[in-house]
């Protein structure tokens, strides 16, 4: 019997989702992206595609990639397995999915090879080994978040240079969080012990960062 993909399950809870659909976070991004009339771009990991409707509305023509075929991307497949040619769009990016990647660097690399130019990540930001904990148990798919040093080190593995860097606290709803993932009982209260240096009342504090990356080759 063919296993169920939990990211099917959790789509319609992604396209919903406040803090995915908006922010300061998105807004810097599309700024960063430019104006796209005539260009190219591919958001990797696009899950409820609120990325790309934001690119599609500057300009760009949208391509979007997720292994999960409840989000309804144009094309499925993994972020370490692009099936594009070389420097085939104009600009990569990738927003809150980086974490949930098998391999970061295999990831990164393929990013790389298929933009022509630019890259821009937002992915979280390593905080601490509470959180890091935190977030596996509300969701077993979750990889390892890095530091703004560590990610450093990546991008230039990957040839490509930082321009420019943000960090940003986005203040989410701890309930509906843990209801995105479904993640209830005895796991979610320890979630909520793990988080409570995060926490004031239902407002948890989760820490991104953003990168706008350029290819050096």
């Amino acid at each position: 019997m063919k296993k169920n993909n939990p990211w099917d399950e959790r789509a319609q809870a992604y396209r919903d989702s406040a803090p995915h659909a908006a922010g300061p976070d998105l807004d810097l991004l599309v700024e960063w992206a430019g104006a796209g009339a005539g260009l190219t771009a591919l958001d990797v990991g696009s899950g409820g595609r609120h990325l790309a409707r934001r690119l599609r509305e500057v300009g760009f023509a949208v391509t979007t990639a997720d292994p999960s075929p409840g989000m309804h991307p144009d094309v499925i497949c993994h972020a370490e397995e692009l099936p594009f040619p070389t420097a085939s769009f104009d600009l990569v990016a990738s927003r809150l999915a980086f974490h949930h990647f098998s391999s970061t660097e295999l990831a990164l690399a393929e990013a790389a090879r298929v933009t022509s130019g630019m890259f821009l990540l937002e992915d979280m930001l390593y905080v601490d080994e509470r959180v890091e904990e935190a977030e596996t148990l509300r969701d077993p798919s979750h990889g390892r978040c890095y530091s703004l040093d560590q990610w450093g080190e990546l991008f230039s593995a990957a040839g490509l240079a930082i321009e420019a860097t943000e960090v940003i606290d986005r203040p989410i709803s701890f309930t509906a969080w843990l209801e995105r993932c479904n993640c209830t009982g005895e796991t979610a209260e320890k979630a909520r012990e793990l988080l409570s240096h995060r926490l004031d009342g239902d407002a948890y504090t989760s820490t991104v960062f953003l990168i706008k990356g350029l290819k050096t080759g």
